[in-house]
């Protein structure tokens, strides 16, 4: 396996239907991965606010969603936005050396926000892969993208990735 990850960040049942405009391409994102011997990582987001109506432990809206492929075991559950929060996640990163990452996912204001600041911060190599986030918002993404190239990230489409 290659030192590098595609993180695909609350891809869950609980994210507003914009997901779907980006499953199809999240999916062949999954693929291209599988084919280059790159470790493929989901994160989950529980929320464990009392009042919360969103992503509560074992509920169908936390369950990653049936139309996503699951090609590994690298399922890691988070609780703030940011996804180096999860322990497991770190320790999956450090064991296997992982040092580049390429983010797919939701929310582009929030958990995908926090993540690549997160990863630029402690200087692993991020690319965003622009066609493969969204958000409750979506007239954001474009200034999400230029937030994450100012603090480090390289922004990238899927199309940069997979062969013509």
């Amino acid at each position: 396996m290659q030192k590098k990850a595609l993180v695909i960040i609350d891809i869950q049942n609980d994210i507003t239907k914009n997901y779907k405009k980006i499953i199809e391409n999240i999916n062949k994102a999954v693929d291209w991965a599988v084919n280059n011997d790159i470790h493929v990582v989901y994160i989950r987001h529980e929320n464990l606010s009392g009042g919360t109506r969103t992503f509560k432990p074992n509920t169908h809206g936390a369950e990653l969603v049936s139309d996503m492929k699951i090609v590994s075991n690298n399922i890691f559950t988070k609780y703030k936005g940011n996804a180096l929060t999860s322990e497991e996640f770190a320790d999956f990163i450090h064991n296997n050396e992982i040092c580049d990452f390429y983010i797919a996912g939701a929310d582009a204001v929030a958990c995908v926000k926090s993540t690549c600041y997160n990863l630029c911060k402690a200087n692993y190599g991020v690319d965003v892969l622009s066609d493969c986030i969204t958000s409750y918002d979506k007239r954001k993404i474009d200034e999400m993208l230029r937030y994450y190239e100012s603090k480090g990230s390289k922004i990238i489409s899927l199309s940069d990735l997979l062969p013509n």
